[in-house]
């Protein structure tokens, strides 16, 4: 059975079933997903709690099928945690975790917690994780993305009894809030903590924060990964371009990696272009590119605006970027290996902007 993250308090509510997995990469909404698993629990008198965390081919995972059998001296009900952080149990922890799931369908006293970090494809097509579905529940927790996170914010800050202004006011405070804690989801929540201990509200007395009380409190703590950096240059986001370059620069990012995300991207745009002025259908040579999910939205958008004169020149400039992060120079180009990649990813960034943005 497959659960929503936003379902789960309801679900607890109607009472507990006795395997849950909980698999993501966002620690701070797995770790919310467990404590209200946790609570629940308790609050049903599951009073003793065994933690165990697969690490190498070799763990005993005799101990875990152990734990969930034995009578315990001391409470009737019990937690078994099974942290596996690779998301690999391997041959053995494969077929432990099926007899496991299966154990678990004629469980009363246990209750079975399951953790992993977010998976593949093909791992959640393997007969443990099948067993796991077919005996449980199952969570996937996603990232929340940049589109969403204004709006997780406004929640966050609803649940503190605070609210922004109304309007455009409003969405330009959480929108810079946003910038600030951008892949950074437990600061964003230590942020709106910090803003709730500032400004106390009570359910009969809401607070409305202003963009300056914002601005005076949420700290700069946004963290930057370098394979959202395509999606912010192919969406047209200049400023926010910007933002993630100077974050990943700070942050000790290796320029070539930088700019491997930027001369693919290109690359990846011409090919497909090459393939449309050859008479390919897009849908084709975006599935022949392997472009799909998000990107190919993208490539959708902004494949009509671009001439294949221009992806020629940018795989040009690329390939002189190369050059340039590598330690050789060239004409007209900065010798930082930083400001050419700022140029080369706003060049990008400015012809994929929308048509609108460009315009104006």
């Amino acid at each position: 059975m497959q659960l929503a993250p936003a379902q789960l308090a309801a679900h607890t509510a109607r009472g507990l079933r006795a395997l849950y997995t909980v698999h993501g990469d966002e620690p701070l909404l797995v770790q919310e997903a467990l404590d209200t698993l946790r609570a629940t629990a308790r609050a049903q008198g599951y009073a003793e709690r065994s933690v165990f965390t697969v690490s190498g081919a070799h763990f005993d995972w005799s101990s875990v099928l152990a734990a969930g059998n034995a009578l315990s001296l001391f409470a009737e009900r019990r937690i078994v945690e099974v942290h596996i952080p690779s998301g690999k149990p391997g041959k053995e922890g494969s077929e432990a975790l099926q007899a496991l799931a299966a154990a678990c369908a004629e469980a009363s006293d246990t209750l079975t917690l399951i953790v992993l970090p977010r998976l593949d494809k093909a791992t959640r097509t393997s007969a443990w994780f099948a067993a796991l579905e077919q005996h449980g529940v199952t969570l996937q927790i996603d990232p929340i993305e940049r589109a969403a996170l204004p709006a997780w914010i406004a929640q966050r800050l609803a649940a503190r009894g605070l609210r922004v202004e109304p309007g455009e006011a409003g969405q330009r405070t959480l929108q810079f809030f946003a910038d600030r804690v951008e892949g950074n989801l437990l600061a964003a929540h230590q942020e709106v903590e910090k803003l709730a201990l500032l400004h106390p509200a009570t359910p009969e007395s809401p607070v409305a924060l202003s963009f300056e009380q914002v601005e005076a409190a949420v700290l700069n703590v946004a963290r930057y990964d370098v394979f959202k950096l395509s999606e912010a240059v192919l969406g047209g986001h200049c400023a926010r371009v910007q933002r993630m370059l100077d974050g990943l620069q700070a942050e000790g990012e290796a320029a070539v990696l930088v700019h491997f995300t930027l001369a693919e991207d290109i690359r990846a745009l011409k090919r497909v272009k090459d393939a449309l002025d050859a008479g390919r259908p897009l849908p084709v040579a975006l599935r022949e590119q392997r472009i799909w999910g998000a990107r190919e939205r993208l490539f959708e958008r902004v494949l009509p605006q671009l001439k294949s004169a221009t992806l020629a020149q940018l795989l040009l400039d690329a390939h002189t970027v190369d050059g340039i992060v590598k330690g050789l120079s060239a004409p007209d180009w900065p010798t930082d290996p930083w400001q050419a990649l700022h140029r080369l990813a706003q060049r990008l960034t400015r012809l994929c902007a929308p048509r609108r943005a460009v315009a104006s």
